[in-house]
C-alpha cells in the first residue's frame, strides 16, 4: 500500500501510478533601510523564506495531478549593494515639510546633513 493523494477507484484499474521531481529556482530580492551594509546584511538575514508559505498549494492540482512535496532550500545569495539614501528633495522647503527621496547618486559614505 502506498499513501499518495491522488484518488482512484475500482474505474482506474490497470492504471499506473507515477511520481516526478521537478527542480524550481526561486529568486527574492529584498530592500532594507539601514545605516550601513553590516546592519543591513544582519536585517536581511533575518528574512529569509516563510517555510509556512510553502505548501501544496503552490503547485497546480488538476486532471488527477496531486502535489506530494513542495519544498524551498538556501543555496547562493549575491552580495548586499548599495542602492541609494534617503536625502531631502531639492525643494526649498524641503526640511521643513520633512520631503525626502532615495537619492541613487548621492554616495555611500557621505555624511547627509
Amino acid at each position: 500500500m502506498i499513501d499518495t493523494n491522488v484518488f482512484y477507484s475500482d474505474k482506474d484499474l490497470g492504471k499506473k501510478l507515477y511520481r516526478k521531481k521537478t527542480y524550481y529556482t526561486l529568486v527574492i530580492e529584498q530592500e532594507v533601510l539601514a545605516d550601513d551594509q553590516d546592519q543591513a546584511d544582519r536585517l536581511l538575514s533575518e528574512c529569509g523564506v516563510d517555510h509556512s508559505q510553502i505548501t501544496n498549494s503552490l503547485a497546480e492540482t488538476k486532471d488527477g495531478v496531486e502535489t506530494v512535496i513542495v519544498d524551498a532550500n538556501y543555496a547562493d545569495s549575491s552580495k548586499t549593494e548599495y542602492v541609494g539614501r534617503v536625502v531631502y528633495t531639492d525643494d526649498d522647503y524641503a526640511k521643513e515639510n520633512g520631503d525626502v527621496e532615495i537619492d541613487t547618486y548621492a554616495p555611500e559614505t557621505e555624511e547627509v546633513v
